[in-house]
């Protein structure tokens, strides 16, 4: 009886990457890929972000050791800045994930994550594990740990705090101790339903010299990874920086290097390397009982290979895979079996596509999915089937040549299909980390394939199973034919105007849903809502009722709602005599660089009641980095007009009673110097400018000045949300006019205070606001203020950016207060 072998598209975990184009590769891939079939050793590295790797030392590892080689992430970096967009909290998760994706796919390393969520900068990991569930994280390194199975174990930083971050500290004190937890049976075991405890031969810091911190010695072992790889053409440390420079969204483009370079490490458990990482560990087949005759077998293949004619190299590709697969089970024979049957698919040249020319999947409508399977170098191949979900071709072919076999199928979508939620987004979060549940999803880098088409080849006798999850394809006019996720969707989406309604004086407030057809031919009623407290409030929809022809065409609905206490609503949809049940909100993301990405919010809007006085009307508001305040600032009432260089220049600012700068203005746009001397005759003439955070690191510095006098921004930052605030001035106007302000309105501040303080003001400067993180220094910088002429001119590093589209009244309160500073008439 034959046997059939499954191997998912990367073992571990069922990662499904979606690049946005399929990658086929070169000889030389194929070359190396064969080498590293001799190669049973594996290195774990772990840090707490994206961009905390070390996209050399994995490129070393992955393609001059050839060792199977991973990172894992304690966060999706859902706290950090947006360079590129206005993207804040899961969406930037969701970027950063991609971001990482895409690294990895370049220094060959593979991608894990912990539950963490990334919650903004922690001083110490005494505040960290307030948050994350210590535990909890540290049963999911365990995890990844007994999953992976790693010989070393390699942190970034140490446990000692020397690494800044108190998410970089925390992601080494968990590394260390899952280090000896995972190999004990007594640590959660509960896991053991699917591994085994694992103990690492070894735990190592990778010490480093950045951000003038040096904790590199000559003393601690060391290896060089500056190396050229004749083969790929490229040195490890140009094949890192390609890696690296895919974290756009921070910034973190960075050149090439070439020439010897060292890493160090200092173990922390374990013994000590002496000659390389993998000491004392038997990093052949003879790892395996009986595995000699794999190695002799995968010798001759390599002596074998012909460049020019892969093709030669199958046969004895698949009688190798007969031979691993005839071996005692053990991990290293399931992971080298996946590498053995990606090998056969590749020297073959075998083209498999499954694909959509729609970028959703509706349901209850169909959806048609293509299939294209080209036997490129004419190996000898017989397609038996294709299967996807309960379809079967149930016909085979004998695949001639390079000649394509092309075939199309509608499938309909069951209204019990999934929609494509990412999984971590499934359930409601917690404060500190995702709510998955599901144990075998921990870790998983990326969202399931919507649809998984399973291609049988038969070659040279052995049936293989050929996983290709269902993409689709479409043609852009400029980057050319484009690969991204297929999107299983409600028959209808609704989107509401905002998500927080910030209504002044009363609690009624109005908003518009934009509601869209994912199919045509379908009748949607939206007449209720959802909420904790039903008799709370009365709803008018106009319309209600709308019945559509044609996909994707949107019907505009007014609302309003009358409540008689802040609440939470949840717009519910019936239609075609169904019950009324919530609907969904699809949020898009795209840029270039990363594949589309899509995610669901309940379709809801949440009413804020808010004790606002507003002076001054129009606003001017310099673009910067990407944030949502100019959409808060036009609730409030204030008449937006964003500025880039051309309106800047063409301007008459005296127009506007305030200007304000988006968060990094002057990082991001470098003709701001350009305008220093137009801005302060602004202010000088009676205007007022406000100066949202700059920032202040190795990776970006203000080059022009900002101010009419110097000040220097700092690395300082409040970190605490609920850290206490004290009035300096407490009769100065920003905390007076036209919002008394007390200490009620820095209450319920999400992640953090101020980034990117103020130090080392001029005596023109009136500091406003003091705050201090527990166990840390007064910081008087987060708000400062100065008279220049007839205006004035405000630097705040406070997070204006993450408090109003977060609804937090006290935000809303104090920016208004600073944006009437420069009235006419004396406070």
């Amino acid at each position: 009886m034959k046997r059939i072998i499954t191997i998912v598209a990367t073992l571990l975990f069922a990662i499904a990457v979606f690049p946005q184009r399929p990658v086929s590769w070169s000889s030389a891939d194929m070359y190396l890929a064969i080498k590293k079939l001799n190669v049973l050793g594996s290195v774990l590295y772990v840090a707490a972000h994206p961009d905390d790797e070390n996209t050399r030392l994995i490129a070393y590892l992955s393609k001059d050791k050839l060792y199977r080689t991973g990172y894992l992430a304690m966060t999706r970096g859902d706290g950090g800045q947006n360079l590129i967009g206005d993207e804040q909290g899961i969406e930037l998760g969701l970027i950063r994930t991609q971001e990482l994706l895409s690294a990895r796919r370049m220094d060959g390393g593979e991608q894990f994550f912990t539950r963490a969520f990334d919650f903004g900068y922690s001083k110490n990991p005494e505040e960290t594990f307030t948050k994350w569930d210590k535990n909890k994280i540290l049963s999911d390194v365990v995890w990844v740990i007994r999953k992976f199975r790693p010989d070393v174990i390699v942190t970034r930083f140490p446990t000692t705090g020397e690494g800044g971050h108190g998410h970089h500290t925390a992601s080494a004190i968990l590394a260390n101790e899952a280090f000896t937890a995972a190999a004990d049976p007594n640590r959660f075991p509960e896991q053991l339903k699917y591994v085994q405890p694992w103990q690492a031969k070894r735990i190592l810091w990778n010490t480093f010299n950045f951000g003038g911190t040096n904790t590199t010695s000559e003393s601690q072992f060391k290896i060089d990874v500056g190396g050229y790889n004749p083969l790929l053409g490229k040195s490890y440390g140009e094949i890192a920086a390609e890696s690296r420079s895919q974290h756009k969204s921070q910034g973190f483009g960075v050149p090439g290097s070439r020439g010897e370079s060292f890493e160090y490490f200092k173990t922390t458990g374990g013994s000590e390397p002496r000659n390389s990482l993998t000491d004392a560990v038997d990093i052949s087949w003879n790892r395996i009982p009986g595995g000699g005759k794999i190695q002799k077998m995968i010798d001759a293949i390599a002596a074998k290979f012909d460049l020019l004619h892969p093709e030669q190299s199958v046969k004895g590709l698949t009688e190798l895979y007969g031979a691993i697969l005839s071996l005692p089970a053990n991990p290293w024979q399931v992971q080298k079996l996946k590498e053995v049957k990606e090998l056969i698919g590749q020297c073959s040249g075998l083209w498999l596509d499954a694909y959509t020319n729609d970028r959703y999947a509706v349901q209850t409508d169909s959806v048609q999915i293509s299939f294209s399977v080209n036997n490129r170098l004419g190996v000898e191949a017989v397609l038996n089937h294709i299967t996807l979900d309960q379809f079967d071709t149930a016909f085979s072919a004998q695949l001639e040549k390079n000649k394509n076999l092309n075939f199309s199928k509608n499938f309909f979508v069951p209204s019990t299909k999934n929609i494509s939620q990412p999984y971590w987004l499934v359930n409601k979060m917690e404060e500190g980390y995702y709510n998955v549940t599901n144990q075998e999803k921990i870790g998983q880098p990326d969202v399931d394939p919507a649809y998984t088409a399973h291609i049988f080849i038969r070659i040279y006798g052995r049936e293989f199973d050929f996983n290709e999850a269902v993409k689709y394809r479409h043609t852009d006019p400029v980057r050319g034919e484009l690969y991204d996720p297929v999107v299983v969707v409600p028959p209808v989406i609704v989107s509401p105007d905002q998500l927080i309604k910030m209504s002044r004086d009363k609690n009624e407030f109005q908003g518009i849903l934009s509601v869209t057809p994912k199919k045509q031919n379908i009748t949607a009623e939206l007449d209720s809502l959802q909420t904790q407290e039903p008799d709370s409030y009365r709803a008018i929809f106009s319309p209600s009722r709308m019945t559509f022809y044609e996909k994707e065409k949107a019907r505009m609905v007014n609302y309003d709602i009358s409540a008689t206490k802040d609440n939470a609503y949840d717009f519910l949809l019936s239609g075609n005599g169904a019950t009324a049940i919530k609907s969904y909100d699809l949020h898009e993301i795209s840029y270039d660089h990363i594949p589309h990405i899509n995610y669901f919010h309940d379709a809801s809007v949440v009413n804020r009641k808010l004790d606002l006085k507003t002076y001054n009307k129009t606003i001017g508001y310099i673009v910067g980095a990407g944030d949502k305040v100019p959409e808060a600032l036009e609730q409030m009432g204030y008449e937006v007009t964003l500025l880039t260089e051309k309106e800047l220049a063409r301007n008459n600012l005296g127009r506007f009673d305030a200007i304000i700068t988006g968060v990094r203005t002057y990082n991001t746009n470098d003709w701001m110097g350009n305008y220093y001397d137009k801005l302060m005759q602004y202010v000088e003439d009676g205007g007022n400018l406000i100066v949202q955070y700059n920032t202040s690191n190795f990776i970006s510095n203000v080059a022009s000045k900002i101010g009419p006098y110097d000040f220097t921004i700092s690395r300082n930052r409040i970190t605490d949300e609920k850290a206490r605030v004290k009035f300096l001035q407490p009769d100065h106007p920003a905390l007076n006019f036209p919002n008394k302000l007390s200490e009620d309105d820095f209450r319920g501040w999400i992640q953090e205070r101020s980034i990117y303080d103020a130090i080392k003001w001029d005596q023109h400067f009136t500091p406003i606001l003091s705050m201090q993180d527990p166990g840390d220094r007064t910081d008087e910088g987060s708000l400062i203020v100065a008279d220049y002429g007839k205006g004035k001119f405000v630097y705040t590093g406070l997070v204006f950016f993450r408090e109003l589209p977060a609804g937090v009244p006290g935000a809303y309160r104090l920016l208004a207060n600073l944006i009437a500073l420069n009235r006419k008439k004396a406070f």
